[in-house]
């Protein structure tokens, strides 16, 4: 991977689509995608935003994954509700990554795509002056940690913001729970926990073939190569790490060197059938890159994972599924628990609460005071989110939220986008930002090291 860089850019023009010269634009954000092979590419431009210019510049190398960016796009713009006013401007051909560079179209890129080729892309971008705003995740292999590092000090040196996307941020339930956690009345304080009861659980269960934008998801097959895409446990991991840092720990600077001590790791596959992988990529046979990973027709995908570590000595335990398809009216699911000294905040999402994500407080004890002091807790939090009420149930309460304040996977990519090109006009990221999200990447490349090390 370390030449493929160089490679890309030494290739020559032949067979590239032309493209007009970009446009001048007096808005302050100006986008340009690169590389677009997922669909969270699109998911950025689902929604407008008044200080990005609507001409947004494409670099790729053709083919279907750009086909369907662009059709999501082109889905956007033309919907009957709140519809978008995108135009891309396209540059296809093999010397796209040279093309971007050298017309500068933009100020900030988008990238979401082939993992593998990502921290190529992350690193020329913030040496060529691109603010980067990224998919996760960044890096899917333990030796990429020195060249992310590398990545945020060429980023500081020019002035440029790099940054990941990190959408579980905005679930209202998660929102909640780490504003509960900061109440002490009710939450108490954090408990240590054990290796055996952590006291921070993140689960998470995802699905291949699914909906989007209301149409069925094609996946590209390279999504099922883990050395493209990445284990399980380096992927869908880095939300749930991520919020574990930011839930406990919030607005603290994080040392990944002093800071997180990984315990125990293990990784296991999700089991295809050839016509369960034709239905997610629409093709007829397994591509040859996969065919180490074939066994008796069935594709073995190293998608699951989990972990144990701690984090300032609290333990926490991740952990992520991957499933085929979800049952009929259920999706993606979360779970999660802290543990206090005076109750344990869980979402679930299971069939009891409809597969739609709902937060439960359990208090440990139960007293008067502790009821007095979470109904008072609820009623501060109502005056940013209007509506917010406590339901009882057999273990203490659950919170009930307006549809309003319920924002689908999609619509967060809108929250966490406008998050950032707020930074972007500032000018910097929180101080804590850059060496917590070193730290989260640390965090799941060593579980990935270990867990390989274990089943040798």
């Amino acid at each position: 991977m370390k030449y493929l860089l160089g490679a890309m850019i030494l290739l020559s023009a032949c067979g590239q689509t032309p493209a007009s010269a970009p446009s001048k634009s007096n808005f302050p954000i100006r986008l340009v995608t690169l590389d677009p092979g997922h669909f969270h590419a699109a998911l950025v431009q689902k929604s407008g935003y008044p200080d990005i210019d609507t001409v947004v510049h494409v670099y790729a190398p053709g083919g279907q994954e750009l086909k369907a960016h662009l059709a999501l796009i082109e889905k956007y713009n033309t919907r009957n509700d709140d519809p978008t006013k995108w135009k891309e401007e396209v540059y296809e051909g093999p010397d796209y990554l040279s093309r971007m560079f050298r017309d500068k179209a933009g100020n900030v890129v988008v990238i979401a795509g082939n993992n593998k080729k990502k921290i190529d892309y992350i690193r020329a971008s913030v040496d060529s002056g691109f603010n980067v705003f990224s998919d996760k995740p960044m890096i899917i292999q333990p030796g990429d940690l020195p060249r992310l590092e590398e990545a945020f000090a060429i980023a500081k040196k020019n002035k440029v913001l790099l940054y990941d996307i990190m959408t579980e941020r905005y679930q209202i339930t998660t929102v909640l729970q780490r504003q509960l956690s900061l109440t002490p009345e009710v939450f108490g304080h954090l408990e240590k926990g054990t290796k055996e009861n952590p006291a921070v659980t993140k689960e998470s269960v995802h699905h291949y073939f699914k909906l989007v934008s209301g149409k069925p998801l094609i996946r590209p097959s390279w999504y099922f190569d883990v050395t493209q895409e990445g284990e399980g446990i380096v992927d869908v991991t880095t939300h749930l790490v991520d919020l574990i840092q930011w839930e406990c720990f919030p607005d603290t600077v994080l040392d990944y060197r002093k800071d997180i001590e990984m315990l125990s790791a293990r990784r296991w596959p999700t089991i295809l059938t050839p016509s369960e992988f034709k239905k997610s990529t629409q093709l007829d046979k397994y591509p040859d890159f996969l065919a180490a990973d074939v066994k008796d027709s069935l594709l073995q995908v190293y998608a699951n994972g989990e972990m144990d570590y701690t984090l300032k000595g609290v333990h926490a335990r991740v952990s992520v599924k991957w499933n085929f398809q979800a049952p009929e009216g259920a999706g993606d699911t979360h779970y999660s628990v802290l543990r206090g000294t005076l109750a344990n905040l869980v979402i679930r999402q299971g069939k009891e609460e409809g597969y739609k994500p709902v937060l439960y407080i359990e208090p440990v004890k139960y007293s008067p005071a502790f009821d007095s002091a979470l109904h008072k807790a609820i009623d501060h939090l109502t005056d940013h989110w209007p509506g917010l009420s406590l339901v009882k149930t057999p273990k203490g309460w659950s919170v009930s939220v307006p549809d309003k304040f319920n924002l689908d996977h999609e619509a967060t990519f809108a929250a966490v986008t406008k998050k950032y090109l707020g930074y972007v006009k500032e000018g910097a990221l929180p101080g804590w930002e850059v060496p917590n999200m070193l730290a989260k990447y640390y965090t799941t490349v060593k579980a990935l090291e270990m867990a390989r090390k274990n089943m040798k």
